[in-house]
């Protein structure tokens, strides 16, 4: 039975990562046939994040109060439809209402498979099954490109994933009997790969307000650290590709390709993470990713053209594979299992937020100062981000 939920857990994190790249790889044509500019992307994006952002923040309660096997498939039942909806819509208004279901579905199911894989599996199997999320990011573009150049309309792209959505919904509906209320024991195979021990404590009664989580210590460092790290993630690869081409003078096609290698950096590095975090604890992997992102952006630094800013990138990417898995893993042990899904949560709120809001000053700052600074900007969240984590581990020290 462990090994079955586990099957599912992991097929559910390809599933979150399905829908992310859609927007991005089908803009292109949906703009054209709603007839607006190209920039109202950026609007559904702030509504999916918006309900994202809610989402997580009510984890906590919702958990406690349904367990996280029907929290997950709830989520993934709300994203299934809203992507329906997406692939029936004709008008920019109703992406824009059927993008706030897309939010509140995808920050639910995050949080709560997150804090359930914490308590219950190893930082292995946290850093293999955020490679699954990575493997699902990389399928839905393909799919909607597979989609396009059969010359079928974008609609039929966000019908397909739909499909899949559906299909993984009835397999989580199947499954709830295997989502066992487990406490935070383990077994050999967790203990093995520095699962959190069991502490004895159960979760409790009531769910944490934000006051409450807030003044938990470490809480507010771990939240800025999120808020850090996806501000870090989300602007190297929005801008990595504008970068490569205005300030190195690579062209568009080849900078757009070289960008990419961002992300197939942090895939790989996650799966290689797992094998690695058999011999090391989630601190020191942690630390190690922090130190390979610095070598990245020094790297892309170096005034030596545009290859070497492309493998400073990469180098990047592998620093932040990581980083987030192995921040979530320690949660249950630095804040407590019976705290565990209400901190979870607000970090994957905080991580939100900075998806929604870094990237877009960085783009005001290129548009007004440079894109030369780009690599400056990294560097000016990784020392916020390490300080934040250092702290957080002096707060939590036990």
């Amino acid at each position: 039975m462990f090994h079955l939920l586990l099957a599912i857990i992991y097929l559910a994190f390809i599933s979150l990562g399905l829908p992310d790249g859609l927007l991005g790889s089908a803009w292109p044509s949906m703009y054209q046939e709603f007839q607006v500019p190209v920039s109202y992307a950026g609007i559904i994006s702030m509504i999916i994040a918006a309900g994202t952002i809610i989402s997580s923040l009510q984890s906590d309660r919702l958990t406690l109060r349904l367990g996280p096997g029907k929290v997950t498939a709830i989520s993934v039942a709300m994203t299934a439809a809203a992507l329906f909806g997406f692939s029936f819509s004709h008008s920019f208004i109703l992406l824009c209402l059927w993008a706030i279901p897309y939010g509140l579905g995808a920050g639910s199911v995050d949080a709560a498979l997150n804090n359930y894989v914490a308590l219950h599996y190893s930082s292995t199997h946290m850093s293999w099954l955020h490679c699954m999320w990575g493997v699902g990011a990389s399928a839905g573009p393909y799919i909607m490109g597979l989609v396009l150049s059969g010359g079928a309309p974008w609609n039929t792209g966000y019908r397909y994933v739909g499909i899949l959505q559906v299909i993984l919904t009835a397999i989580l509906l199947l499954s709830l009997p295997l989502w066992k209320d487990r406490q935070t024991g383990t077994d050999s195979e967790a203990s093995r790969g520095h699962a959190p021990e069991d502490s004895g404590q159960t979760a409790p009664a009531k769910p944490l307000s934000l006051k409450q989580i807030a003044a938990i210590p470490g809480a507010k460092e771990v939240m800025v650290t999120f808020f850090c790290y996806c501000a870090l993630e989300q602007t190297a690869g929005l801008w990595a590709a504008s970068y490569l081409m205005l300030h190195e003078g690579i062209s568009s096609e080849t900078a757009a390709f070289y960008a990419s290698l961002f992300y197939i950096g942090i895939t790989v590095g996650r799966g290689a993470s797992g094998f690695l975090t058999m011999r090391f604890n989630d601190t020191r992997m942690i630390r190690l990713g922090l130190i390979l992102i610095l070598a990245g952006v020094l790297t892309i630094l170096l005034p030596l053209g545009g290859n070497t800013s492309l493998a400073g990138l990469i180098i990047v990417g592998l620093g932040c594979a990581p980083v987030y898995p192995c921040v979530i893993h320690s949660t249950p042990e630095r804040f407590g299992a019976d705290r565990s899904q209400a901190l979870i949560g607000v970090q994957m709120a905080s991580a939100y937020v900075g998806t929604c809001l870094m990237p877009p000053v960085f783009g005001l700052m290129a548009n007004h100062i440079s894109i030369s600074l780009f690599p400056f900007y990294l560097l000016a969240i990784l020392v916020l981000m390490f300080v934040m984590h250092e702290k957080m581990l002096k707060k939590t020290a036990k």
